[in-house]
């Protein structure tokens, strides 16, 4: 089932700690992809379904630099057959020794209206890569090209990314804390359980500023932090 709309206008609005904490509850505890951050920070929550490139370590013998004249090269062909609205994501075996892309491919990419880019590898060109509107999240700036470490094979299959288990549609959120992978069947349950989450951490950390103590609060073990968060709900509710 793809992504809708209302579910992805529901995961724009919350946190990626929010959601690991909700998978947690769910029984998902390996989630977050490890070891990536955003090229720049501060940018839109990315939110889209995988699109997936998986890397095998690069042999001399099938790597020369002129395989990129090859039409049907699978970096290539990820690029340009990626859906509108998706998140490319590259399995690079963890190594950002070699880039797994640089500033070209990426602006293909945005110019295409892609919603991001995810690598557990690095980009080359990293600095011009921030700079762009699209979301952009890596390991580390990495200048040599893929070829010498990296053998880009297979398109929209199950892949590995920073320690993770992606699998083709599984929506990608990513914001300044890093990439947290949800599963496609449960994505629904998840944008909603987490969007009351966040009414209610945002109520939390109101009363928290006001000077209220944490316990019995966070988590909510007193039946009067209940109350007051429904009541809080309601006038939230009237001044809009």
């Amino acid at each position: 089932m793809a992504l809708s709309e209302s579910t992805k206008a529901k995961l724009q609005k919350v946190s990626t700690p929010t959601i690991a904490t909700c998978l947690f509850k769910k029984g998902f505890k390996n989630q977050f992809i490890q070891e990536v951050k955003p090229l720049q920070l501060g940018k839109p929550t990315m939110v889209g379904e995988a699109y997936t490139l998986r890397c095998i370590p690069a042999r001399e013998d099938r790597n020369p630099i002129t395989v990129f004249r090859n039409e049907d090269h699978p970096q290539r062909v990820a690029v340009e057959n990626c859906p509108a609205g998706h998140v490319l994501i590259i399995d690079s075996r963890k190594d950002p020794r070699a880039a797994s892309g640089g500033d070209i491919l990426i602006s293909r990419l945005m110019i295409r209206g892609v919603a991001g880019i995810v690598t557990d590898g690095g980009f080359r060109d990293s600095a011009n890569i921030a700079k762009l509107a699209i979301p952009s999240f890596h390991n580390r700036p990495s200048a040599p090209t893929n070829l010498t470490l990296h053998e880009a094979l297979d398109i929209n299959v199950p892949i590995g990314c920073g320690d993770v288990a992606v699998f083709p549609g599984d929506v990608l959120v990513g914001d300044d804390d890093g990439v947290m992978v949800i599963p496609a069947d449960i994505v629904d349950e998840v944008a909603d359980e987490c969007t009351e989450m966040t009414l209610f951490e945002n109520f939390v950390l109101e009363k928290i500023l006001q000077g209220s103590p944490v316990i019995g609060l966070y988590p909510a073990t007193h039946i009067n932090a209940l109350v007051d968060f429904e009541e809080w709900k309601k006038n939230k509710a009237l001044k809009k």
